[in-house]
């Protein structure tokens, strides 16, 4: 079975490709819309490419925190266009029908929003079930509370992350999505502006027939336990065992909870991690928050207007950003917006067209460097050094790339001035016969020759790519990028 490209024709025009962000949220309402973010139109992957994303699925791939036990695995992988993406792998026969499952995940598609980790495709090919979303790269909300290793989570970002999700939520249940399917702190992620987000994979069931909690049955709405089955007001329950997540630094069963807020033992479950950093006041209107949430009887819970009503004026520091708040460096998951050929051939680690390039390109980076051999070629010491540099050219233009590192080698001992080109094709050539660290050493090599060469910032990141540093494989394309922008500037005046 194809892919099934048709299915989803309705779900946008043709020429709707991307919609491009103009500047970045205001922390309070006043942010964007979900029109303005920078998220790919949803659309159709082929099997294949969603394979060679994910490196075959390997386990190596594997984001979700239960691993390879998770009924449904969650990948982080890599398109071609360098765009990391998160693909969720459902299990097998988990939806017998191809189409039912790309019309579910088509009508997740339209729903986008500044809070959310958006979804951008699936694919419904043999048996597999596939779901890509947008990649958040800075852990999930059960690693900052309840796995931190430099600092608890502060508790204005506590406060934050109430806040957000509950934007999130409003949100879904405006574009009539008001069922989300085990809401809990696996399901809220960290993007690289450290912006808490919700999961747009908790919008959709993990198999036709809705079975979809998979939490300790502590945790789950009184109704699903009853009926098996789950209503809006479902949803609501579990954003007040989040509420508890936060407040306490720890899972705390929901029973439990309230027999402490009924003895006004609301001190007893805070997070004693946060040394009483917080407001009292503040605290205890979560608390009250939760225990709304959490009533027994449906009816008896708020809606989510009234949870946007309530944790909107807990926000006591807008201003700040988040990644302050966290004490976390941004990071960033797309491709650089401007990057040359050889830039976009090492972002998408194309060995071959790498090869192709510098090939072109030849020594003409290094000024007068060729020059001055020719002008030294009456020594025999240099006849030596141009012969061996031939023997090198010759062994890497016929990708005899073993040959070429020998003679590359040799050329590097006999040379007073170590040469950037040099050091580049045998970087190359090292990762072609898969040997990454010593690229890398030869790619900083370089650098140190011609330390704004922009060739040389754009092996090291293909090299940190290989070893699977992806952040600094991506600060390493900035960089490239940023030195080729200046060149070209220099050029133009």
């Amino acid at each position: 079975m194809g892919c099934l490209q048709s299915k989803t024709s309705h779900v946008q025009s043709p020429e709707e490709e991307s919609v491009q962000a103009e500047e970045k949220p205001d922390l309070g309402n006043g942010g964007p819309t979900e029109n303005d973010l920078q998220v790919p139109a949803f659309k159709e992957y082929g099997l294949p490419e969603l394979r060679k994303a994910t490196n075959g699925f390997s386990p190596d791939c594997i984001v979700s925190e239960s691993g390879e036990k998770a009924p449904n695995v969650v990948y982080r992988g890599k398109l071609e266009s360098n765009r990391l993406v998160a693909v969720k792998r459902f299990s097998k026969q988990s939806w017998p029908d191809a189409q039912q499952f790309v019309a579910e995940a088509a009508g997740l598609g339209k729903v986008r929003h500044r809070r959310l980790v958006n979804l951008i495709g699936c694919c419904a090919e043999g048996d597999e079930r596939l779901l890509v979303a947008e990649y958040m790269p800075n852990d999930t909300l059960s690693k900052h509370l309840f796995h931190w290793d430099k600092q608890p989570l502060p508790w204005e970002m506590r406060l934050r992350v109430a806040y957000y999700i509950a934007q999130a939520l409003d949100h879904c249940h405006a574009e009539n999505r008001k069922i989300y399917h085990d809401l809990n702190a696996y399901r809220v992620l960290f993007d690289e502006d450290v912006d808490p987000r919700l999961s747009s994979f908790g919008l959709m069931k993990n198999s036709r027939d809705g079975k979809s909690y998979s939490t300790n049955l502590a945790y789950t709405p009184p109704e699903f336990l009853r009926t098996g089955r789950i209503i809006p007001e479902s949803v609501i329950y579990s954003y007040g065992t989040v509420l508890l997540d936060l407040l306490s630094g720890k899972h705390i069963p929901p029973s439990h909870a309230l027999d402490l807020i009924r003895g006004k033992n609301i001190l007893m479950f805070m997070d004693s991690s946060l040394e009483g950093q917080y407001s009292t006041e503040d605290a205890t209107k979560l608390v009250d928050l939760a225990s709304r949430c959490l009533q027994l009887e449906a009816r008896d819970r708020p809606n989510t207007t009234f949870l946007l009503a309530a944790v909107t004026p807990l926000q006591k520091q807008n201003e700040v950003s988040s990644h302050v708040l966290m004490g976390l460096q941004k990071t960033t998951a797309v491709l650089p917006t401007v990057l040359s050929p050889l830039g976009k051939a090492c972002a998408r680690m194309d060995l071959t067209a790498v090869h192709d390039i510098l090939l072109k390109t030849g020594y003409k980076d290094e000024e007068g460097a060729e020059n001055e051999l020719s002008f030294q070629e009456w020594t025999q010491q240099v006849q030596e050094m141009l012969n061996t540099k031939k023997f090198g050219d010759i062994a890497f233009r016929d990708k005899d790339f073993k040959t070429a590192i020998d003679w590359y080698s040799k050329l590097v001992a006999l040379m007073s001035v170590p040469s950037a080109t040099v050091f580049a094709r045998r970087g190359l050539s090292y990762l072609m016969i898969g040997q990454p660290e010593l690229a890398l050493r030869d790619a900083m090599q370089a650098q140190v020759c011609l330390s704004e060469w922009p060739t040389a910032f754009y092996l090291q990141a293909l090299a940190l790519s290989k070893l699977g540093m992806e952040t600094d494989a991506q600060d390493m394309l900035s960089d490239g990028a940023t030195f080729e922008a200046k060149r070209q500037n220099n050029w133009r005046g």
